[in-house]
């Protein structure tokens, strides 16, 4: 970030190798004037024009006095931002303390506003999964299923389709936020995959650039079973299945496969579904179940009125 930030480094290396534990970047505030019971001091800590100039105000001793409690704690590392030079002794009392000192060029709000995405996705969850992703109407398909199952066969179809691949074999997930995740592939993967009698292909390669997209929201886990005997598929799709990643639900859809079954065709109808629920609340087993069960009261209350009439 050093470019992008505008960064100088304005004291010596001692303390660079200091851990950071929070992706929360904030001002010292009260911390400045000598009152420390709150004072955050495991975040990045930032001075702006206001903090610079109320430094400058005080009287030199009173000043120092302040400092050397504020760097007496062990911070990561202090920004001072917009270019500012900073008072004295602040940046000896930095470097006789192992704090790092950087100064950036940029106002203090672009600073937190380019510095807070990029604490946030540094310390966000994040795990890899063994499965396919693709993007298939503008839905994240995270395919997975046992080795050799046909994950990797079943994207190729929907990336002939027109749809785009995002990674295979290994995708990295991270959490965004609460709820959202973000499926990417390796940087070594480059879009190549893995088809078993083929070798490795370059699908953008192939298929165009528009094929590929770097990374997509997950939204449907579609897991790739085998047919057996005992296989009790869902028939009607009232009870939605879900599966749990990071922390975040995902509906996950069970297709058991078996010779002459078109896989890529029924993949896109679970990404359709999913828009339609979506965009409308409602799916169309629920409404379904609703269209069956007020035809049975019908026939409840019409049947109930015959036994009734004794005319």
């Amino acid at each position: 970030m050093r470019d992008t930030l505008q960064l100088e480094v304005l004291t010596g290396t001692d303390g660079v190798d200091r851990e950071i534990t929070t992706p929360e970047a904030s001002s010292p505030g009260l911390a400045l004037t000598g009152y420390l019971n709150r004072f955050p001091f495991q975040r990045i800590q930032v001075l702006g024009e206001t903090e610079i100039t109320y430094l400058e105000s005080l009287a030199d001793e009173q000043r120092a006095a302040n400092l050397v409690q504020f760097f007496g704690f062990p911070i990561p590392c202090a920004f001072i931002t917009k270019g500012l030079e900073p008072p004295a002794p602040v940046r000896a009392l930095a470097e006789a303390n192992g704090v790092t000192l950087i100064r950036s060029r940029l106002k203090t709000a672009e600073f937190y506003r380019l510095i807070k995405p990029f604490l946030a996705d540094q310390f966000a969850p994040t795990t890899t999964l063994h499965g396919s992703l693709a993007d298939v109407f503008g839905v994240g398909l995270f395919f997975t299923g046992q080795s050799g199952i046909g994950k990797s066969e079943c994207v190729l179809d929907l990336v002939e389709r027109g749809h785009r691949l995002v990674a295979d074999d290994l995708v990295i997930v991270t959490r965004r936020g609460n709820d959202v995740l973000i499926g990417r592939g390796h940087e070594l993967q480059q879009h190549f995959m893995e088809i078993r009698g083929v070798g490795l292909i370059d699908v953008p390669g192939i298929f165009g650039i528009k094929s590929v997209r770097q990374q997509k929201r997950l939204e449907v886990v579609v897991s790739l079973d085998e047919w057996n005997a005992d296989a009790v598929p869902d028939r009607t799709g009232l009870d939605q299945d879900t599966t749990n990643i990071l922390g975040v639900e995902l509906p996950r859809a069970t297709v058991h496969l078996n010779p002459g079954k078109n896989i890529t065709v029924i993949a896109e109808v679970i990404a359709m579904n999913h828009l339609l629920r979506y965009y409308t609340g409602t799916d169309a087993a629920t409404r379904f179940n609703e269209r069956l069960m007020g035809r049975m009261r019908q026939a409840y209350d019409a049947k109930r009125y015959l036994q009734e009439d004794e005319e």
